[in-house]
C-alpha cells in the first residue's frame, strides 16, 4: 500500500454505538458492520500523518462470522481492511467496477495478512 508512519484508530464496539454513530454522521438508522472515518479529507494523502478511524461493530461481526462459517478473527480483519480501503478512497458503492476493484484488492490485502500469497497482487 505503500503507507509509512500514518495512524489509523480502530474502535471495536457493539450495535447500540456503531447504530447511534452510523445515525448521527450517516444518517442511517441501525447497525451496520464496519464505518470509515476519513481525517478531514476527501481521499487521503500520505502528507498527512493520520488516515482516520474505523468502527467495527463486534456484533454484526460475530453475527457475520456465525452466518458464513467464517472465524471472527477473519471477518474483523475482513472488515478492518474494508475500512481501511475506504480511507483511502475506495467505493464499492460507486460502481459495479469500483466495488470489484475494491473486492480484489480487499482479497489479495487478506491474503497477505493471512501468509497466502497464491492470490498474487
Amino acid at each position: 500500500m505503500g503507507l509509512h508512519d500514518v495512524e489509523l484508530s480502530v474502535l471495536l464496539t457493539d450495535d447500540d454505538t456503531i447504530s447511534e454513530l452510523n445515525r448521527r454522521y450517516l444518517r442511517k438508522n441501525g447497525p451496520t458492520n464496519v464505518l470509515a472515518f476519513p481525517m478531514g479529507q476527501e481521499s487521503f494523502s500520505e502528507k498527512t500523518a493520520m488516515l482516520g478511524d474505523v468502527v467495527i461493530s463486534l456484533d454484526t461481526a460475530r453475527k457475520e462470522s456465525n452466518e458464513s462459517g467464517e472465524s471472527l478473527d477473519r471477518t474483523v480483519s475482513r472488515l478492518l481492511v474494508h475500512g481501511i480501503l475506504h480511507l483511502l478512497g475506495h467505493d464499492h458503492e460507486k460502481s459495479r467496477a469500483e466495488a470489484r476493484r475494491m473486492k480484489k484488492e480487499e482479497e489479495r490485502l487478506l491474503a497477505l495478512i493471512s501468509g497466502d500469497n497464491s492470490l498474487g497482487g
